[in-house]
């Protein structure tokens, strides 16, 4: 299918936000690759493949840019399921031009809200959709025949990288792969019942409700109460009351006390009702000697026991790039979109303050890149002559991404967002197909215009949600 030619011009009077943005683009040219006959982006950073965890979420971001990378990043998952439904953690290109879908791990999920939303990028392509519906169909059919070994009715992580963790403390003596379909033996901790694979299965159902509603074949109602029957099993197994929190459990049913992150994951994936979101955020997420660390989002709560604060890949504590670019749906599902900007403006000024350097992970309390190989992810030794790893596509997306929720045009489920950020004179111009959508903004008020002509004048500060055609449907506060 020939797709919608896209385009993004940002042009602002702030120097240091100009330059980041310059260099962001530039350095996402570096993780264009081909994958046989296919262009595809993949992770960069010294990760040289596409990853269910990242890519589906990443190319859909970069739809702005090139739809071409962004609808392989979607389709290339779709069309190398297995026939018993299992999606590839990843898929790798050799040095020969063998792509080869790898299933030994999970690897995350971040793939069914982008692969439909690039639906709407395509220019509704019903095809496409009706491939996408299928693969999630049979997914989350093999989440619940495969993932729930004692039956209890909550999913289970097999490995470390069924949930992208690498090098998590909490994971204990699990193995990183499996490669069977039934849990390892010989571990303390898994197979562990696990709100992130728990979200797998509602994020898949409560996408195939949406595909419902779109195609009126009348299963969307099915759907719904099939996601929420996955959310109140999550709640019920998970949800710690007391604490305002999820917490996953070990192989013997014990909850595992560190608090991490993910219980934002759930948040990207919808799986947490409006007031347990809510809970999290206002007594987890905005708690200095939690997650609001002075660069926030590490990956386990600053003052937990299993906090560490290491430079190497590992999600032991650092703060990463994928959770600053996981965390924008996040919070925009559930209406905390001054958080996205008030985050957003903290990641642009630690890359900045870095020298436009594009690393997986931060120090939470300096905000400083950690410098590590690209080759090893290990520090970098005295004298080394490996390369540092920059061009690290989450954080490069992330980026980009903030800033177009900040000051841009994004376009999601086939509304476009106009966001009106204040600050120094900018215009930010996203063209796609025919259509041109277009800000002018001095900082303090913004003009908004559909292919040249002006269809709003706005304070800045707010978001204008409207049609493809420029009809104003709602507006909502950014700042």
């Amino acid at each position: 299918m020939k797709y919608p030619v896209t385009r993004v011009s940002f042009a602002t009077e702030d120097a240091a936000l100009q330059h980041l943005y310059d260099v962001a683009c530039r350095k996402c040219l570096n993780n264009l690759q081909m994958f046989g006959d296919d262009q595809v982006l993949v992770e960069g950073g010294g990760y040289e493949k596409i990853w269910l965890e990242t890519q589906p979420m990443g190319g859909e971001m970069y739809a702005k840019h090139n739809m071409t990378a962004a609808m392989n990043n979607q389709l290339l998952f779709i069309r190398t399921q297995r026939e018993d439904g299992r999606l590839a953690g990843s898929i790798q290109c050799h040095a020969d031009g063998w792509v080869e879908p790898q299933f030994n791990k999970f690897q995350g999920f971040c793939f069914p809200w982008p692969a439909l939303n690039m639906y709407y990028w395509a220019e509704e392509d019903r095809a496409y959709l009706d491939e996408l519906a299928t693969a999630l169909e049979k997914f989350d059919a093999y989440l619940w025949r495969t993932r729930d070994s004692d039956g209890d009715g909550c999913l289970e992580s097999f490995c470390v990288y069924d949930t992208g963790e690498d090098n998590a403390l909490r994971y204990g003596d699990a193995p990183n792969y499996c490669t069977t379909d039934a849990p390892p033996e010989g571990s303390s901790v898994v197979p562990m019942a696990s709100m992130d694979i728990m979200s797998f299965s509602y994020a898949a159902r409560d996408t195939l409700a949406e595909i419902s509603r779109i195609r009126g074949d009348g299963q969307e109602n099915r759907w719904r109460a099939a996601a929420q029957e996955v959310a109140a099993a999550l709640k019920e197994h998970l949800w710690d009351e007391a604490r305002g929190a999820c917490f996953d459990k070990d192989k013997h049913g014990y909850a595992m006390p560190t608090l991490t992150h993910n219980n934002l994951r759930c948040m990207y994936w919808g799986s947490f009702s409006q007031e347990m979101a809510d809970r999290f955020v206002h007594e987890h997420l905005l708690n200095p000697e939690e997650f609001w660390t002075a660069l926030p989002l590490p990956s386990v709560a600053a003052n937990d026991p299993l906090f560490r604060n290491a430079p190497e890949n590992n999600w032991s504590g650092q703060c990463e790039g994928l959770t600053y670019q996981r965390t924008i749906l996040a919070l925009e599902r559930y209406g905390y979109e001054k958080l996205v900007t008030a985050l957003g403006k903290k990641l642009l000024a630690a890359v900045m303050e870095a020298g436009c350097v594009f690393t997986q992970q931060f120090d939470p309390f300096t905000g400083e890149p950690s410098r590590v190989s690209s080759i090893t992810k290990e520090p970098m030794a005295p004298g080394s002559d490996d390369p540092f790893q920059d061009s690290y596509g989450p954080t490069l997306l992330a980026v980009l991404e903030y800033i177009a929720h900040i000051w841009g045009v994004t376009m999601s489920m086939g509304e476009v967002w106009f966001s009106l950020g204040s600050g120094r004179p900018y215009s930010y111009e996203q063209v796609w197909g025919e259509r041109v959508y277009r800000i002018e903004s001095d900082g303090h008020t913004a003009r908004v215009l559909v292919n040249g002509r002006e269809t709003h004048v706005s304070p800045c500060g707010v978001r204008l949600v409207t049609d493809r055609e420029g009809h104003l449907l709602k507006t909502v506060e950014i700042e």
